[in-house]
């Protein structure tokens, strides 16, 4: 595959964001749009492309009032013969938003595309068109792939600093020229409240960009709207949307921490307790800024496979939506698990089905490491392991009975991709070392977060047997961007050996850890 320098290759944004300079924005940018407002439609917040297939793909925008959405597409950036597609009409019931699908695009090819919008009174007056370009999946194997992923966005009250630069890790890994970006999760922090100063340990100040939205923890649906419209402040995101196209999962914080179906809350920030009703409005602002293929079912599912062409399937889980409630996890049966029933039949089928080499399963939290909950102050579990490094137990059932059937189902090419834990690291999981041991060994490997708070390792859990082969962490919790400790992770698959090279990396692209899989191996 050719990679060609980032800013040159791709189209790039046309306007900037107004007032980025300042700490404060008015509410009114991120507010319902108001009717009064002169001249024609215009797309401030940039665009995005999600879910790109060899053939498809689809293109989301947010218009500043009511407007209808024209894509136009092209193989060239003069976009001197395009094809025109009719999107969605964007009003209030969407926040203005607007997704666009668009079918029977070549495959393997560099597609250049603008957004525009049309007053819905008189469709001859559009706004300036935004334009972005991306890359379909290639049909040939020997075209190769390559991806990034990472999760942890705004988290722990680090925002968009001016004087950091905003999310600079976005220009390393569009640098890249990624064929995609995989986010595992936790694309805002709607339980954390953004302030516009922190104080340092070293006695200096980082400073946010602050929004009305963005003072307390998210409740109705225009504050939970607020939080994912503020990362689009940021200039090297919608870059980058612009650039890359995106595959994304959701986890806990586009709700409240560590949050379970049914739970009620006692977190004193929260006026609403109830969880059900607080993941509802998440995920109804979730589904209006990201080109999702499958939230516009009538289950408004987040699972879902993206297929990649020949060499890679990416089976995308939500680890959140069906699980059962956080406990110790030490329970001897459990159906449910933290996939929930219907899910983990859904993956195993998947997995059956696919005739692709690689096989990434794009886990929102990881398996063998401990990640504890104890906001109620008891000793619960909020991922799969519990720390007891026996027989599998709660939640690890499910995921023994799933690495039991790619054992025995002979299910070859798998790899584990998380974040969650905001560090960096690669386990190797190998029966030899376990409690349970009907598996056959395979790696996961850890990144993030993009622009939030750094935490030391996990411990581990021995009932997979999993080995840390690379880890870096700081040592201690709720480290600042500004220390370091962001990181992003890189996949390349060679289209003619068939090899898979995962290399984990820093906020500035240094490489930390390189590991080169070979294709063609039961479990990997």
């Amino acid at each position: 595959m050719s990679h060609r320098p980032f800013p040159g290759r791709r189209s790039v944004l046309r306007g900037s964001l107004a007032a980025s300079a300042a700490l404060t924005l008015p509410t009114a940018l991120g507010s319902a749009p108001a009717f009064a407002l002169s001249g024609r439609p215009k797309a401030g917040w940039g665009v995005q492309t999600g879910d790109v297939t060899c053939d498809s793909g689809l293109v989301w925008v947010r218009s500043d009032r009511p407007a209808r959405m024209i894509v136009e597409t092209s193989a060239t950036e003069s976009f001197r013969k395009s094809r025109r597609w009719h999107g969605p009409l964007l009003g209030a019931d969407t926040d203005f938003t607007g997704t666009t699908r668009l079918r029977g695009l070549p495959s393997g090819e560099q597609i250049h595309y603008r957004v525009l919008l049309a007053d819905p009174d008189d469709p001859r007056r559009t706004g300036e068109p935004v334009t972005g370009t991306f890359r379909t999946a290639s049909a040939r194997r020997r075209d190769g792939i390559r991806f990034l992923w990472s999760g942890d966005l705004a988290g722990q009250g680090w925002g968009i600093n001016p004087d950091f630069g905003g999310y600079t890790i976005y220009n390393a890994m569009g640098a890249l020229d990624p064929d995609f970006f995989l986010c595992s999760g936790d694309n805002i922090y709607a339980d954390g409240p953004i302030t516009s100063s922190v104080a340092l340990p070293d006695g200096s100040t980082w400073r946010n960009i602050t929004t009305q939205e963005k003072s307390k923890v998210a409740e109705t649906l225009s504050e939970f709207r607020g939080n994912f419209r503020y990362n689009l402040l940021d200039d090297n995101l919608k870059r980058f949307n612009a650039q890359v196209p995106s595959i994304i999962q959701w986890d806990d914080h586009e709700v409240t921490n560590n949050w379970y179906p049914g739970e009620i809350l006692g977190d004193a920030r929260y006026t609403e307790k109830s969880v059900d009703v607080l993941a509802s409005r998440a995920r109804q602002a979730f589904s209006e800024y990201f080109p999702i293929s499958t939230l516009r079912r009538p289950d408004g599912r987040v699972y879902r496979t993206v297929r990649h062409g020949p060499l890679l399937d990416v089976f995308v889980l939500d680890m959140r939506t069906y699980r059962n409630a956080n406990s110790t996890d030490d329970q001897t049966t459990d159906a449910q698990g933290i996939l929930g029933a219907e899910q983990l039949k859904w993956l195993k089928g998947e997995l059956s089905r696919s005739r692709a080499v690689w096989k990434v399963i794009a886990s929102d939290m990881p398996l063998g490491l401990v990640v504890p909950d104890t906001g109620d102050g008891k000793p619960n579990i909020e991922a799969v392991a519990q720390g007891d490094p026996g027989a599998p137990l709660g939640r690890e059932l499910q995921i023994a009975e799933l690495l039991r059937f790619i054992k025995h189902r002979r299910i070859t090419g798998t790899v584990w991709l998380t974040a969650d834990v905001h560090h960096t690291s690669a386990q190797h999981y190998q029966p030899s070392r376990a409690a349970f041991t009907d598996f056959e060994p395979f790696w996961e490997f850890v990144s993030g977060p993009l622009n939030a708070g750094a935490f030391p390792a996990s411990a581990l859990d021995n009932t997979f047997g999993p080995e840390r082969v690379f880890v870096k962490a700081p040592t201690a919790s709720n480290v600042s961007p500004a220390g370091g400790y962001q990181f992003f992770g890189e996949v390349d698959i060679d289209g003619h050996s068939g090899e898979l090279t995962v290399r984990l990396r820093e906020q500035d692209g240094t490489v930390l850890f390189t590991q080169v899989l070979q294709p063609g191996r039961v479990g990997q």
